[in-house]
This record gives C-alpha cells, sequence and structure tokens, in this order.
C-alpha cells in the first residue's frame, strides 16, 4: 500500500512538473478589454490580437469586461494569475486619469508588468450632423449662447473622453451637460443617431463616421493635423490653442508574470507592429506607431509614469473626480 502511495505521489509530481514544463503559450490567450465592443481599444485590441495569434501559434482571444470607465477590467487583469495568459490592454485614461479620479483597489505602476506601448492618436472634436456651427468658433459661441443645454457624451466618468470635455467648458468658460456611457461605442451610437450633441473621442472610433458623412469634425486636439484626416485642422488652427491631448495604448501583464513571457509577448507586438498590413490598419484608424525603441517593457514603464507625474496634478486641481 505504501508503495502505491508513494507511486501515485510520484506521478502527480512528475505531471505538476510536465504542465510547469509546457512552453508557453500552450493554451489560447485573452487579451482583457475595459471598454464595450466596437469602441477604438477593442478595434485596436483586435487588430493586434489577429496578428499576434500568428507570432505565438495560439489563439489570442478578446474578452470586453466593462464598467467604472475601465476599472473593473483593468482590476480584473490586476488580479489575475501572473502565468501570460491574461492580458491587459488600456490607455491614457484607464492606467493614468483613473488613477486621479478613482479609489483603486490596485496600483497603476507596480501591479503590472509593461508590455509595450504600441499606438497614441489625439481626441477629435465631433457633432451630430444638426449642429449649425461651420466651425470651432461658431460652434464656442453656440455653447456659450446655450449654458446647460449643449449634451457631451463620455464613455464614463474620468474617461478620455470626459477629461477633455472638462478641459475644453474650462478652456472656453461654457457650460455643459455631460451624458456618461459605458464606452465610446454606445455614445457614438446616440451622436450619430443625434441623441447627443457634440463628444472628444479617439480617431479610430470616429473617423469611420466622419467619413461616412454622419457627423461632422471640428478640430484635433494636437499640434499637427492627422495624416489620416489632413482636412481637419488642429485646434490652434481652429481657434483654440493648447488643447493638447493624446490617448495612448500599451499592453499589461499582471505583476509577478515571469520575464521570459513578458519578452516573448514583447516580441510578438513588435513583430506585429512591423508588419505592413496592421500599419496600413493603424493608420486608416488615424493611430500613430511609435518608433522601436520605445516599443519596448522598460519604455511604456518610464512613459507612463511620465504621464502620471504630468497629468494627476492637473486633473485633480481642474476638480474631476467621480461624484
Amino acid at each position: 500500500m505504501r508503495r502505491l502511495l508513494c507511486f501515485v505521489a510520484a506521478m502527480v509530481v512528475l505531471a505538476a512538473a510536465g504542465a510547469h514544463a509546457q512552453p508557453y503559450p500552450s493554451k489560447p490567450i485573452t487579451i482583457v478589454v475595459p471598454f464595450s465592443a466596437g469602441g477604438p481599444t477593442d478595434t485596436l485590441a483586435r487588430i493586434m490580437a489577429d496578428r499576434m495569434s500568428r507570432t505565438l501559434g495560439q489563439t489570442v482571444l478578446v474578452d470586453n469586461t466593462t464598467g467604472a470607465a475601465g476599472t473593473v477590467g483593468v482590476g480584473r487583469v490586476a488580479r489575475a494569475p501572473a502565468d501570460g495568459y491574461t492580458i491587459g490592454i488600456g490607455h491614457w485614461s484607464t492606467h493614468v486619469v483613473n488613477g486621479a479620479v478613482y479609489k483603486l483597489n490596485y496600483d497603476l505602476l507596480n501591479d503590472f508588468a509593461p508590455v509595450a506601448l504600441f499606438a497614441s492618436n489625439p481626441q477629435l472634436l465631433v457633432a451630430k450632423k444638426a449642429v449649425a456651427a461651420k466651425d470651432l468658433k461658431e460652434l464656442v459661441s453656440w455653447i456659450k449662447d446655450n449654458p446647460d443645454k449643449v449634451t457631451v457624451g463620455t464613455a464614463g466618468v474620468g474617461a478620455a473622453s470626459h477629461v477633455s470635455g472638462v478641459y475644453f467648458a474650462q478652456k472656453i468658460s461654457g457650460k455643459v451637460q455631460f451624458i456618461p456611457y459605458r464606452g465610446a461605442a454606445p455614445a457614438m451610437q446616440d451622436l450619430v443617431a443625434g441623441q447627443i450633441d457634440i463628444m472628444f473621442d479617439q480617431a479610430a472610433n470616429s473617423l469611420p463616421q466622419v467619413r461616412a458623412d454622419k457627423i461632422k469634425a471640428y478640430a484635433v486636439t494636437a499640434k499637427t493635423r492627422l495624416a489620416a484626416a489632413p482636412e481637419i485642422p488642429t485646434v490652434d488652427e481652429a481657434g483654440l490653442p493648447g488643447l493638447y491631448i493624446s490617448v495612448w495604448h500599451g499592453l499589461w501583464l499582471p505583476k509577478g508574470t515571469p520575464n521570459d513571457i513578458v519578452a516573448k509577448l514583447n516580441a510578438a507586438v513588435v513583430e506585429a507592429l512591423a508588419d505592413s498590413t496592421v500599419r496600413e490598419k493603424f493608420a486608416t484608424l488615424g493611430q500613430e506607431i511609435p518608433p522601436p525603441a520605445q516599443q519596448t517593457p522598460e519604455a511604456l514603464f518610464a512613459y507612463h509614469k511620465a504621464e502620471i507625474d504630468l497629468w494627476w496634478p492637473l486633473i485633480k486641481a481642474a476638480g474631476i473626480k467621480v461624484e
């Protein structure tokens, strides 16, 4: 009996060792998108997942875990096993702004292992077709003439669209009514339907609607025009200088993920970003790909920290917070 028990114990140990020794990845990987399907972050996640699957030899799935301006999905990644099978995608709002406006149960810098910075783009100021203003100056005048009546759609309290809207209202000394949604996609649906008036949104989400002539674009929140939409003026050109906000995207793993797994996933990202098809899709969406030197885990961590150091004082001074 003792020999039998020893044999069974040995088999269990060997089986566990064999499972641990399996090369990574040995099963499908999930990218957790903290926003609704169809939005800009979801779109980028699906482009990356498709290309990374080819490099990794395993299916990379996309799972939308929404709520509280992305904090629910990011929290899920923070609590996931550090085995490389749960990746979080996030951006300036989820990984910078949320730390200034929410009381989080995770540390944005220290509870995650950075993988790579892979895209960035400024916001577009867009409006429903029925808005009569021909340019940004006329839009600002209309907002000022209708205090608390103009509705601004957001992807949630503290989302990039919300911070941009608050910053905009402060810059023009105007009063608007913010309408929060569970992501950019449903907010855009209501903008197209004419249920809300204006919105600050990522080009990835807005440009297809602008090109389809379903909404109007007034300005891009950057110093230079978008290569994908050179007809849209910058905020400087449109008469509101200095309203600069860029929404960048990155990938993170739970803290403690082995370095070799981080390196393998980073290599898959780098290979994806070098792919001409991926680059073409990103360009169409108004996304800028960082240079190779900025695609490392170390570069993402440094950039992430610098953004927190820059924006947290500004956001807190502006009084942007969850009510």
